[in-house]
């Protein structure tokens, strides 16, 4: 019953009948998941256990995309978050505070009547939930990634920090040398560029990153990164134009950049005191992919 016109594409994409088509099927998908949930609210409550039960609703990503899944802008980071928990959390309301979903256990913990555990560096969100906590005061929120799917030369990462602010969103690529979706070619599992999922819209991109009408989609969401990346999201939400290195944002750059420093520092991320790329030495389990 969705009609493709009346897709808006993102501008990472091209605004292709195949795209819309794609996007379509994701919508068809949360349709799906939504009804699913409300099924199991309602089995909830005829069971008598609705009023009892805290339940969170999320995912483990952004769109199954190009330049969204496993990476660190919006579309990849950014996901969905839905809390119920009749006569304990407030109903209707929308809290635009940073979370992550670190957050969640110690969320558990305390809603289950014990304390987070001193080493969780997540917080917990009981208090903006039953308006303990004020909100508006988380207003950033740190992202990260190593390694994802079994697909560069080596067993390589792609390690990845990032801190995202309401204005600006600031990424630095630690190995800006690799392919940030994985190698070109078939090296272990899922396929070229094995860290973006299959799907129309990725065939659709790489079948014509040679043509000059679409070469700049294969750039923003497949080709080689800087090693900083820094977005106005006020004059660009869709994180395509990087200012990183521009003189007008420089003092933002260095503050962001220390502040994502600090933190790194503060959780013990060991890229913070030893660069040594030990994911990648870390063993792989599963079947490579067949060649065909």
């Amino acid at each position: 019953g969705m009609r493709p016109e009346d897709v808006r594409v993102p501008p990472c994409w091209p605004d292709a009948p195949e795209v819309r088509r794609d996007i379509l099927d994701y919508y068809f998908e949360v349709q799906r998941f939504d009804r699913e949930v409300g099924e199991i609210l309602a089995m909830l409550e005829k069971a008598g256990r609705l009023e009892n039960t805290l339940v969170v609703v999320t995912s483990d990503n952004g769109w199954p995309f190009p330049r969204a899944k496993a990476n660190l802008y919006d579309g990849g980071a950014h996901i969905p978050l839905a809390v119920c928990w009749p006569g304990r959390v407030t109903p209707g309301r929308t809290l635009e505070d940073f979370v992550n979903l670190a957050d969640l256990a110690p969320t558990f913990l305390e809603a289950a009547g014990l304390k987070p555990l001193p080493e969780m560096t997540g917080r917990s969100l009981m208090g903006l939930l039953t308006g303990r906590e004020k909100p508006g005061t988380r207003t950033e929120v740190f992202l990260e990634r190593e390694r994802h799917a079994n697909v560069r030369r080596g067993d390589l990462s792609y390690p990845v920090r990032a801190i995202r602010t309401r204005e600006y969103l600031y990424i630095r690529n630690f190995r800006p040398d690799r392919w940030p979706a994985g190698d070109p070619e078939l090296y272990h599992s899922v396929g070229p560029f094995g860290d973006c999922d299959d799907s129309p819209t990725k065939r659709y991109i790489l079948d014509r990153r040679s043509d000059p009408k679409f070469a700049r989609y294969f750039e923003v969401c497949f080709a080689k990164r800087p090693a900083e990346e820094l977005y106005d999201l006020r004059k660009d939400p869709h994180q395509i134009v990087n200012v990183a290195g521009r003189r007008e944002y420089a003092d933002i750059q260095r503050k962001l950049r220390a502040r994502l420093e600090q933190w790194m520092k503060e959780t013990s991320d060991p890229r913070a005191t030893a660069d040594d790329d030990r994911w990648d030495r870390y063993p792989y389990f599963g079947q490579p992919a067949k060649k065909g």
